[in-house]
């Protein structure tokens, strides 16, 4: 348990809070370039929760700037693209990408009002289809060379959905390697070779072994947390038999992503994005290492779900997200269906919009929890004392930060610690395109023959 205060501290991210003035040390996603597709490039953008307007001037460039006209306070989102810039439609004022007021059309002619006047504005670049937007002082942190960044558009697909919650309780449910084996369990197994595109539904490397099969019948996985220079490694072990163990390797990626497998060719960067203190979105790039993405079959598959334009789910706290006491008696631990962005988004939300950690009771499975939050903390201080935090990357050091390493995989119960880095490095030398061996397991594997 953790006490009212302590809890404020690590959940609320305005501008003035503590963990506000962390987050706005990174880029944040802000939109995903689909949303801004199509005649009228302009979207209404909440974002740490501030209100803003996101929108793509005739030049193709950015901008992201205050919702609210500089004028008298009219919604900027409702304006229109004219003349470089985003135009007021109450009385005209223009505004370029970078907040300028270019126009007043309603003053007198020679006036020089427009010279003085500028919204606040946040520069806004782009990057494996996402809109990405910073909005901390100073220069902006350069990109870490993650593979979903390094990895060519053929082969990344982004994407994302909103939940009714604090992005920490968000996260967490990602840096929780037990709960896969209750939340997720499914009580028949599928046909493998219909897995694309969903997560815990293919097979594990190194064998035919339905992963839904693993959690279900191996629940009480050993986990080691591993401290890194992009924030921790997280390590879950089942024992198989005395020969096996399955071995599920994830990222916490400093301050509120993580990296996790999805399948034996494919990987998912995750971000959990502060919408306000009670709403956040979460942003994935999916990564393949061998073909090309189906992207189309990805978006559709995605699209069963969440609703466009706020990529809200058609199964909600309003309809008790589809729950069905039949199926969770026959079919799945939750009864509300098979895709598993559902049973994430029921635990957090039930949670409160924001959890009350005063009254919760913690476990030896929760040690990454525990550990992410006394990391968190440890950010949020060094920040507050005027420090650069984890991950504030510039251009010489954001190299150092490659990958990282996943993998999920029965191998070698004696020497599954090689074991799981000779799988990685082995996905990343038959890649298509240059993904690089972190620098961490570069060194340490310098033949296959555990993962071959």
């Amino acid at each position: 348990m953790m006490s009212q205060e302590a809890n404020d501290l690590i959940t609320r991210t305005g501008r003035k809070d503590p963990c506000g003035k962390l987050m706005r040390m990174y880029w944040q996603p802000a939109a995903l370039v689909d949303e801004l597709e199509g005649p009228r490039p302009v979207r209404p953008v909440k974002l740490l929760g501030e209100n803003l307007v996101l929108f793509r001037a005739e030049d193709g460039s950015y901008g992201l700037i205050d919702r609210h006209c500089a004028h008298r306070g009219a919604d900027l989102a409702f304006g229109r693209l004219e003349n470089g810039g985003l135009r007021c439609a109450f009385h005209g004022w223009l505004f370029d990408a970078t907040g300028q007021c270019i126009e007043t059309p309603a003053e007198p002619a020679g006036s020089q009002l427009c010279k003085g006047i500028r919204q606040r504005s946040y520069p806004v670049i782009e990057k494996s289809g996402i809109l990405w937007a910073y909005l901390g002082e100073g220069t902006p942190p350069a990109f870490p060379e993650l593979d979903c960044f390094v990895a060519p558009g053929s082969h990344t697909f982004a994407f994302k959905g909103h939940m009714n919650c604090n992005w920490l309780q968000a996260l967490e449910v990602g840096i929780d390697p037990a709960h896969a084996s209750f939340l997720h369990r499914f009580f028949e197994d599928e046909d493998t070779s219909a897995a694309y595109g969903k997560q815990f539904r293919g097979a594990s490397a190194g064998s035919d072994m339905p992963m839904t099969k693993i959690l279900r019948e191996y629940d009480r996985p050993i986990i080691n947390v591993e401290h890194t220079e992009y924030g921790l490694r997280l390590i879950a072990l089942r024992e198989l038999d005395e020969e096996r163990t399955h071995v599920r390797v994830t990222n916490q990626l400093f301050p509120h992503g993580f990296v996790i497998p999805m399948s034996t060719e494919m990987t998912i960067t995750q971000w959990h994005v502060p919408v306000d203190d009670e709403n956040c979105y979460w942003y994935a790039i999916f990564t393949s290492y061998a073909a090309p993405v189906d992207k189309q079959k990805m978006r559709d598959q995605r699209l069963e779900l969440y609703t466009l334009p706020d990529y809200k789910s058609r199964k909600n706290r309003s309809n008790d997200y589809g729950f069905d006491p039949h199926e969770q008696a026959t079919e799945t631990y939750t009864g509300m269906g098979t895709d598993i962005n559902v049973h994430d988004q029921w635990a957090v939300e039930s949670m409160g919009a924001i959890q009350d950690r005063t009254n919760e009771h913690l476990g030896q499975s929760d040690k990454a929890i525990v550990q992410y939050r006394r990391l968190l903390r440890q950010e949020i201080e060094k920040v507050a004392g005027g420090e650069k935090p984890m991950l504030f990357l510039d251009d010489a050091s954001a190299r150092s930060i490659q990958g990282p390493a996943t993998m999920d995989g029965i191998g070698p119960t004696l020497g599954w610690e090689l074991y799981w880095m000779e799988v990685d490095v082995k996905r990343r030398r038959g890649a298509p395109w240059a993904a690089p061996v972190p620098r961490e397991i570069a060194g340490k594997v310098h033949h296959l023959t555990a993962a071959e």
